[in-house]
Formats: structure tokens, sequence, C-alpha cells
């Protein structure tokens, strides 16, 4: 249920307001926007009254929201949340953020090389992994705790902001004091004790959408983190498994304005993982930009045909820079700016 007080009504009255629907059994989420501030009430009570509250002084109406998912809903707040991550990098703006690097995090030489050219051609974050959750136990799975620490030490040097994955709630402690954006990999988007984990602390989480997750559950995934207290979250868009072979999975870009109408969270779109091949990416960047992306999360790498996992989906920095030459010419011609 949404209640949504009036212009201008006195912090006393919300307090009361809020007092109530306690009193009642819900559980408050609120949410301040530019006029009015409207209180999200959570839990099932079928039987409740909504007059009870429609009648307190300073409320102007009471709306009960149908979707499963509360908080994530255009209900709960109509216009779109802009989630800061760090100085001057803000998703859901006009401002359209890239964040890229290499799939994960191999040596010093390699990061920071990386991170220079990413720097120097418009990324304003630095992504890699420092623990890679692969399908065979064979592959590379990362630095682990000392790749944060080149990840750092590189982004520091460049300006750069950093995202990278937290796979387990053990974690969060000690990679949210490496990162500033913590990423949920679509093999983690239900693990549901790692994100109501994420929901204790107030950390930026980047949700990626699951390998075969319907837009509800995916919402339903924010929903967990969001109730907890953390509303800094941010989708992104990574690509389903469907019954297509010639691409890695199908990057959903239909996911991106189905999302904006339903949810007030920004969206990103991840290219590389939704097509698997360098040769893909660069058009599905272009196109989740045009169809309202928020940002784009990119695999590169100085060296692909030499890098220890997703090499064949990693742009080499020459194409990277002539991507963000085209998302310059796109991003206007949707009422956008590149960052």
């Amino acid at each position: 249920m949404v209640v949504v007080m009036q212009e201008g009504v006195s912090e006393e009255k919300i307090q009361h307001v809020i007092d109530r629907l306690v009193s009642f059994g819900f559980d408050v989420h609120r949410s301040t926007g530019a006029s009015h501030t409207v209180l999200g009430a959570i839990g099932v009570h079928p039987e409740f009254d909504t007059r009870d509250i429609e009648l307190l002084d300073g409320v102007r109406e009471v709306m009960r929201i149908t979707q499963p998912y509360k908080l994530a809903s255009r209900a709960f707040r109509s216009e779109g949340s802009v989630i800061d991550i760090g100085p001057g990098v803000r998703f859901g703006g006009p401002e359209i953020v890239v964040a890229a690097g290499p799939c994960a995090v191999e040596s010093s030489d390699q990061i920071f090389r990386i991170a220079e050219g990413v720097f120097r051609l418009g990324a304003r974050i630095l992504r890699a992994g420092a623990f890679k959750p692969r399908t065979s136990p064979y592959s590379f799975q990362g630095l682990g705790e000392a790749g944060l620490k080149l990840l750092r030490e590189a982004a520091d040097r460049f300006g750069l902001l950093v995202v990278s994955e937290v796979m387990d709630p053990s974690q969060v402690e000690m990679i949210q004091s490496y990162v500033d954006l913590m990423q949920v990999g679509a093999r983690n988007m239900q693990n549901y004790h790692l994100l109501r984990a994420l929901g204790e602390v107030r950390k930026p989480v980047l949700l990626k959408r699951g390998m075969s997750a319907t837009i509800e559950e995916w919402l339903l995934s924010a929903e967990y983190i969001m109730s907890g207290g953390n509303y800094n979250v941010i989708l992104c868009e990574r690509g389903i498994r469907t019954f297509e072979t010639s691409t890695r999975n199908t990057l959903d870009i239909a996911a991106i304005p189905a999302i904006k109408k339903l949810s007030h969270l920004p969206i990103i779109a991840d290219p590389s993982h939704g097509t698997g091949r360098r040769d893909r990416v660069a058009p599905m960047a272009r196109a989740a930009v045009a169809a309202g992306a928020d940002g784009l999360l990119i695999e590169v790498h100085h060296d692909p045909e030499h890098a220890l996992s997703d090499g064949a989906q990693s742009l080499y920095l020459e194409q990277f820079g002539q991507l963000m030459t085209e998302l310059r010419i796109i991003a206007p011609a949707v009422g956008r700016r590149m960052a």
C-alpha cells in the first residue's frame, strides 16, 4: 500500500501517519520526492480498511499496490531514482555512465594498463572480478582480496570508481571496503541470504538479471535488498538463456523500456555477457542506449587473446574508443548525454 502525503505537510503529521501504519502491523518505508512524501506500507492485511489512513490529517490519497514488488514499483516512487555512486557519477540522471574493464583482475600490469586506457576513452567506472563464479571448477577463479587491492589502486590512480562482484554474505564487509558499487551476478540473483545481507548496508548494489529470470522475479530480487533499507539498487540486463545458440545469451533490449515503466530503479545493459562475442558488443550497446539504458557494463582488455577469462567477448581498447565515439552521437538523439 502507498500513502501519498499532501504537498508541504508538516513532519509531525507525517510521523503521525507512520505511527498509525506501524500500529496496524505495517513495515513503513519513506520516499521523499520533488513535491510529495510517499509512505510505502509493506505487509499483507487483506481486511485492512484504507479509510483509517485516508482520513488522517495531511494524507492526500491511499493506493493499494497490486504488484508483488512494492518498493521497486513506480507506484512507490513515480519519478525515476537517481543513484549516487561517487563524486560526479550518478545512474538514472541525464548522463549515461559507462563501466569498463576486464572480466577479471589478472595481474598488476594488466589492470593498470586497462584502467589507464578506459579512463582515457571516457569510462567513469573500472569493472573487474576478483572472485569469479565460473561454470567449470577448473577455470580461473580470480585473485580474491589481492585482486581487489589491485583494482582499487588502479582505479584511484586514474580517478575511476570501482564495481566488482560479491558472491557470499561473508564477503560483503570486506568487499565494500574496496568498491563503490557491489555487483550481484546472474547466478546469485536469487541468493536470498546474499540479497538480505546487502539490504543491511548502504553501499549501492548492481543487480544482474538471472539467466532464466522473468522481469517480475528480477524486481522481486531487488525488493529483497530494498526491504532491508538499502534503496541504492541498479538493475543490469545481461542477457537471458533462450533456445538461440548463435550468441552466448539473448540480450533482452525490450526489458529496458519494460523496466522503465514498471520500476523507478535505474537500469543498465551488459552487452558483453549478453552476446558473448566482441563483434556484437558494440551494436547491442548502441541499441541499449537508444532503448533508454542509464549506463553500460563493457568488458575491455588490452590483449583479449590471452585473457584468463571471457577474452572472446572483450573489446580491444581501440574498439572501445570507437564505441564511445558512437555513443556520444546516439545519446543526444534520445535526450541524454555521455558522462
